[in-house]
């Protein structure tokens, strides 16, 4: 019944004019359990999936040689290990390998030693083509060994008979004795409750705590905390205007007029302007931070407007400054008075 699903699925892919490249047990999931989608596979990811014809016209891509290799090793087709191009048929002997996989627990092409991956993949392709069908599925129901020679005898282009294939899993199923119920091995397990009961704890428990309510989804458990941060006081307007402080007084003229400072080796830095050098030019400042702001400049690096009032307190700053002349001392005031009456 897994097989027929899996089929189904490819199927579906190929109808819409897409192949997978990828095929593996890993993007075939299983529904959630006690749920009416318990028994159906769904398949995920398509970050490989590629388009093999045109959906108007349908027209088949061309045949190529030489290309890389694309999808999972140990279940791709044998002409991916020889480069060619895919198509329909490899995804289904893809889909192949799979199905053996999950009979025999493994394939003989597993746990192959190589110094490279390249040397890897090209051991694991000629352990493939040396690996004879019958061989890979002794022991199985012969569909499955009609299955793979179906397959891996189609043309590049050939549109495979899905049904055809299918009837070989349900011919299987009948000759085990089996009946198709919808009913899968996995739900059998822990006495009818599924394999979701053989955990401690469910994945509801184990991401959202003990408390979380089953089958609940996390925009309403994230909702559910909404009332709990609501008994929090608000931030109001008021509260905000408290916080910031006073406006600044009106600033003087000339005070702000950043001057230039030689840096450590002598050389005046020069201020950066917007698109000049990738720098960034500074905005203005909101009423909260300008009287930090204006502070700020006297002691940027920038360069100076030549006005009549900065050109005099540069000739001021310029001037060396005159050492204080030292105080007279006690004996030297005595000595002043003496002299000078």
């Amino acid at each position: 019944m897994v097989a027929k699903q899996m089929l189904s699925r490819v199927q579906t892919i190929h109808e819409k004019n897409l192949i997978y490249r990828d095929i593996k047990p890993d993007n075939f999931l299983i529904g959630r359990p006690n749920s009416k989608a318990s028994n159906v596979i769904h398949v995920v990811d398509f970050g490989m999936a590629k388009q093999y014809r045109d959906p108007k016209t349908k027209q088949h891509i061309p045949y190529r040689e030489r290309k890389s290799l694309s999808g999972t090793a140990r279940y791709m087709s044998i002409n991916t290990h020889l480069g060619r191009e895919q198509s329909r048929r490899d995804d289904l002997e893809a889909l192949g390998h799979v199905f053996m996989y999950f009979l025999r627990g493994g394939l003989p092409w597993q746990g192959l030693k190589a110094a490279t991956n390249k040397q890897k993949y090209e051991k694991i392709g000629e352990k493939k083509q040396t690996t004879v069908i019958k061989d890979l599925c002794e022991g199985f129901p012969e569909e499955f060994t009609k299955y793979l020679t179906y397959v891996r005898n189609l043309g590049f282009e050939d549109t495979p008979d899905y049904d055809y294939l299918r009837d070989l899993f349900t011919q299987a199923l009948k000759n085990t004795g089996d009946v198709e119920d919808g009913e899968y091995d996995w739900m059998k397990l822990n006495g009818g409750k599924g394999w979701e009961a053989a955990k401690p704890y469910s994945s509801h428990h184990h991401l959202h705590g003990a408390n979380a309510l089953p089958n609940s989804s996390a925009r309403d458990l994230h909702g559910s905390a909404a009332p709990r941060a609501s008994h929090r006081p608000g931030v109001t307007a008021d509260r905000l205007n408290a916080a910031q402080p006073p406006p600044p007084s009106p600033a003087k003229a000339g005070v702000g007029k950043a001057r230039e400072r030689p840096n450590a080796s002598g050389v005046p830095q020069v201020k950066r302007q917007n698109g000049v050098a990738g720098g960034l030019e500074a905005t203005t400042p909101t009423a909260s931070t300008q009287a930090q702001f204006q502070n700020s400049n006297l002691h940027l690096p920038g360069n100076r407007v030549n006005t009549p009032g900065n050109q005099a307190m540069t000739s001021q700053a310029q001037q060396p400054r005159r050492a204080p002349e030292p105080e007279p001392t006690f004996m030297q005031k005595i000595m002043k008075a003496l002299c000078c009456g």
